[in-house]
């Protein structure tokens, strides 16, 4: 018989309240969850116990991507609103990180102190954490292949979703996301956000390509075209089932160069104009207006976002600007993303690609699946001087990807280890061009911008 440990309530809070604090002091640039995990061991319903929630201010949001992105720019263009919020915009996003915000902003009976509560909540986390926080409003970014080592198909994070979905919630939902759209009928209220097609949409014909099955009826999506991979305008080749044809926020217009997205017909300034970004501002206007903000409200909030988890940054070394783009590589969505910005850049370039072995937890993650949803041939056709492919477990498979998408083979150099990342990098002074692009997971993000600030020192 498994044992669970249930201390009070208030004894536990204080614990968490000391520990939090600790963590402050040992580190006060770095978020930390380590109070919230201490405090739902000891206390395994702690959540439920916190007062003063009003749970139809409470906004959770989840998915497979842009959770992150779309949490954070919710709680701030509320928070501009001069609206009291929380939010774990660190990143915990499961039941642990959940009762550290708790904790951070209650009193010391556990009265929760602000207005509205915005939380990223982990896929798999949802029904536990809606258990003790029954929030009245879910939104979903999407529905996709991710951590297949962990979630297996997305079929099985549906299912967790619509364990949790009643008619008690109001769902926001992609419009032109098959698959979280299914859960439409089990919701109070949806509220569909869309973006209108765009000089970002595309269609696929490539020998790889994949369609999924309808959530209504099990028959075959189509997609008029894209605007992300796998989300667009589409419709069942069977039933009824499809996108919308008036959705309730509704991006019809995109100025790119002037950072400007018409939504419902008023114009917003926006900070990222890429079509991942569009969707987060989409699924933010429509929960703004259902809690009420005004235009303007809205606005100042887009004006002023700052994504703190933007993983695009413009380096430099040398003589050479470097664009590097990071990922977390369990999907290919974000690995589109990255592929799509190098493909925008017409002039000559340079591209080291180093996708690694997640080893987050047991399996470690390898599969390669992702190469084959991805798009390199707009890449191939742009004018590329050299292709560095490196990493010790999937460098021969992403270059043969290039490969099978038109890219010269003689252009490629393959490093199949990974111990140390500066003599790959010093592969740069071997380059002609000065435009540099990065891809890259997570994994060797510290050693590369180590090494470029070492080199920048020694360079003066």
């Amino acid at each position: 018989m498994k044992f669970i440990m249930k201390i009070p309530f208030h004894i536990t809070l204080l614990v968490g309240k000391a520990v939090a604090n600790i963590a402050k002091l040992v580190d006060k640039k770095r978020g930390t969850n380590i109070s919230g995990k201490i405090a739902t061991a000891l206390c395994n319903d702690f959540v439920k116990h916190f007062k003063n929630i009003d749970f139809s201010k409470v906004i959770m949001v989840t998915g497979t991507n842009g959770k992150s992105t779309t949490t954070n720019l919710i709680a701030h263009t509320i928070k501009q609103s001069n609206r009291k919020t929380a939010t774990n915009g660190e990143g915990a996003n499961m039941m642990g990180g959940v009762a550290t915000t708790l904790i951070k902003n209650s009193t010391l009976t556990g009265k929760f102190n602000k207005e509205f509560l915005v939380l990223e909540i982990d896929e798999r986390s949802l029904p536990s954490i809606y258990k003790v926080l029954p929030a009245k409003n879910l939104v979903i970014t999407n529905l996709q292949k991710d951590q297949v080592q962990r979630n297996g198909d997305p079929d099985f994070i549906y299912r967790k979703f619509a364990e949790v979905i009643n008619k008690d919630i109001v769902l926001f939902l992609n419009n032109e996301e098959p698959r979280s759209k299914g859960l439409e009928d089990k919701a109070g209220q949806v509220i569909y956000f869309s973006v209108n097609k765009n000089d970002e949409s595309f269609n696929k014909s490539n020998f790889y390509d994949i369609t999924m099955p309808c959530p209504k009826c099990n028959h075959i999506i189509k997609y008029e075209y894209f605007n992300l991979e796998s989300i667009g305008k589409f419709y069942c080749t069977n039933c009824n089932y499809s996108s919308e044809e008036k959705p309730d926020i509704y991006v019809s217009n995109i100025d790119s160069e002037g950072n400007k997205i018409i939504c419902n017909n008023e114009t917003y300034s926006i900070t990222y104009n890429t079509p991942f970004y569009i969707y987060n501002y989409a699924a933010t206007v429509s929960v703004s207006k259902k809690i009420g903000l005004t235009e303007e409200e809205i606005n100042q909030g887009f004006k002023t976002f700052v994504n703190p988890g933007e993983r695009r940054e413009i380096l430099k070394y040398k003589d050479k600007v470097i664009h590097y783009l990071r990922m977390k590589q369990e999907n290919p969505e974000t690995l589109q993303s990255a592929l799509d910005t190098v493909a925008k850049d017409k002039t000559e370039k340079a591209i080291f690609i180093g996708l690694y072995e997640v080893k987050d937890f047991l399996p470690y993650y390898s599969n390669t699946f992702y190469f084959y949803d991805c798009n390199f041939k707009d890449i191939a056709n742009t004018p590329v001087e050299k292709y560095i492919v490196f990493s010790k477990t999937v460098c021969y498979d992403t270059a043969n990807r290039i490969i099978y998408d038109g890219a010269d083979p003689s252009k490629i150099e393959i490093y199949d280890y990974e111990e140390d990342i500066s003599v790959i990098l010093k592969k740069m002074d071997d380059i002609k061009t000065k435009n540099i692009y990065i891809l890259t997971g997570m994994k060797p993000y510290s050693n590369i911008k180590n090494f470029l600030a070492e080199e920048e020192k020694a360079n003066g």
